[in-house]
């Protein structure tokens, strides 16, 4: 349940006057160009302080239509697109893959937010938090987005939950392209066909099961059996305790 400010204050008093509190509130609000109301923006100081006890929550533990706390890492940044609103202003929405040790799930930034990846604040491999996400059905699946009393906080200070992240690979794979089956075709729900395949890769002594999707599909068939490949910008995704890696449009394949 959304708190107030002042009810957000009394588990920090001990850190801060309610006068450095409320100017605090005020220096932000400014800042943030009215984005944010002033309980929100307490939320966001009281979680700098590390005194939100909100419980943060696993990645294959969240449903629809419910508000979470996460923390996560940045697996995959895909493009920015620019939309006009019923009022007829301009808006702009991202798309990011975030994975924890127990799933990965669409994370949807709006506007301001945006700027963050602009601005290279947030890239593969960053750690974020969200605070009071909340998660929807979208195209891709379960995503979570960051509305009215959501916040995106880079690099948090929630240690325990980093520690866990550490396992959750962002990182490329090369190898010799030992298998791949036959292309299957399908309906997506818009009514396009779409198209998948499954190769794998010998890395090292390990051999890589990897999904291959739409125009991906196409590419990979340039390649002939026993030849090296160095895949950039894989998706890593959890699938009834089984981690699945997948390979789609904002992958790249290259020979190495």
């Amino acid at each position: 349940m959304h708190k107030t400010k002042d009810e957000l204050y009394e588990s920090i008093k001990d850190l801060k006057t309610k006068k450095e509190f409320e100017e605090e509130i005020k220096k932000r609000f400014r800042e943030f160009d009215g984005l944010f109301d002033e309980d929100t923006i307490a939320l966001f100081i009281v979680d700098e302080l590390g005194r939100n006890k909100q419980v943060i929550s696993k990645i294959s533990d969240l449903k629809t239509d419910s508000d979470y706390t996460i923390v996560g890492k940045i697996t995959n940044i895909y493009d920015s697109k620019s939309f006009k609103r019923k009022n007829g202003t301009s808006g702009r929405v991202l798309n990011l893959d975030i994975s924890d040790d127990t799933g990965t799930c669409r994370l949807v930034l709006w506007n301001k937010d945006v700027e963050q990846v602009k601005n290279k604040d947030i890239v593969r491999g960053t750690i974020v938090k969200i605070i009071n996400g909340y998660t929807k059905n979208g195209y891709s699946g379960l995503e979570i987005n960051l509305g009215r009393w959501g916040l995106l906080e880079v690099e948090p200070n929630d240690q325990l939950a980093i520690n866990k992240l550490q396992s959750v690979s962002s990182d490329d794979i090369e190898g010799i392209l030992s298998h791949r089956e036959s292309t299957r075709a399908f309906f997506k729900d818009n009514g396009e066909f779409g198209f998948v395949t499954t190769i794998k890769i010998k890395e090292k002594n390990e051999e890589k099961q990897i999904i291959v999707w739409d125009a991906k599909v196409k590419e990979i068939q340039k390649f002939k059996i026993g030849e090296q490949v160095l895949i950039k910008n894989i998706t890593i995704k959890q699938n009834n305790g089984t981690e699945e890696i997948h390979v789609n449009d904002n992958s790249t394949i290259q020979r190495s």
